[in-house]
């Protein structure tokens, strides 16, 4: 593979895990509208490795405070930024249903269900989701007061990501609204709650790589590229987001869902008709 096409697709990868429009979705389809060959599963967990890297880097100070609250070794700061002290453990119950749903659905994930039919689809019906959130959701809450219920119905609409089109962001950040969180802790909570769902599927991925061989032949520069550009991506990209809701609404994540879907279908649609 290219290095510039490595780039590109870390840049996508970046660009889109953090974003409510679905990385997979996009990765699955920038070779597919652009003509490449497809980049394979072995590049795909590169890039995830990447976001994975950038995620940890940029909410390190808060995973130290969620272990230390979350061993009773040290006590969270007071105010709206304060960390609940079972938040480790609310996280953990939280990521069961994700790991439940990828063992049953892994092979679909990867076959059946990468296919522009159901991607398209995902894209409109979460973005549709997205508009009803918003017009319903509260915004009177944070991530100080976040409760076991919010981690296991957050945990839940986590487990719909194993499908590509729905976005793990987007599906956790549209559960996060409903139980009333304001937009920009709802955002965090996704990113707190996907980090350890994003680290067991990039573990398993690597494992799976490690027994069909490894990184291909000759391949290993264009993978640390990937990966770096990736993580790179995914924490200014995290930053920005979370800047981004704290003064602006979903509307325009909510609007580019339904448009590329519907152009999804119809460029599939017609590629049919063309066969």
């Amino acid at each position: 593979m290219p290095i510039h096409q490595a780039v590109l697709l870390a840049v996508i990868q970046g660009l889109t895990e953090f974003l409510p429009i679905s990385s997979s979705a996009h990765l699955a389809l920038a070779p597919w509208l652009l003509g490449w060959k497809d980049q394979g599963l072995a590049f795909d967990i590169a890039l995830h490795f990447g976001t994975l890297l950038g995620v940890l880097i940029y909410f390190a100070k808060d995973w130290i405070r969620i272990v230390a609250g979350g061993v009773g070794a040290r006590r969270n700061a007071e105010g709206a930024d304060q960390i609940p002290r079972h938040l480790l453990w609310m996280l953990a119950a939280g990521t069961v249903p994700v790991g439940i749903a990828g063992l049953l659905l892994k092979h679909a994930a990867e076959t059946v269900f990468r296919t522009p039919w159901v991607i398209g689809t995902m894209l409109i019906v979460v973005g549709l989701l997205m508009a009803w959130a918003e017009r319903k959701a509260k915004f009177d809450r944070t991530v100080s007061n976040v409760t076991w219920a919010d981690a296991l119905a957050v945990g839940a609409a986590q487990a719909l990501a194993v499908v590509p089109g729905t976005s793990r962001s987007g599906i956790t950040l549209v559960a996060g609204l409903f139980r009333g969180l304001d937009r920009a802790s709802a955002a965090r909570f996704s990113f707190l709650l996907g980090t350890p769902a994003i680290a067991a599927a990039a573990g398993d991925a690597f494992l799976d790589l490690y027994r069909a061989g490894g990184i291909p032949a000759g391949e290993r520069a264009v993978f640390l590229w990937g990966m770096a550009v990736s993580a790179v991506t995914g924490c200014a990209v995290i930053a920005w987001f979370l800047r981004f809701l704290r003064r602006r609404t979903l509307r325009f994540f909510v609007a580019y869902r339904v448009v590329f879907g519907i152009l999804i279908l119809a460029l599939a649609f017609f590629r049919r008709l063309a066969e």
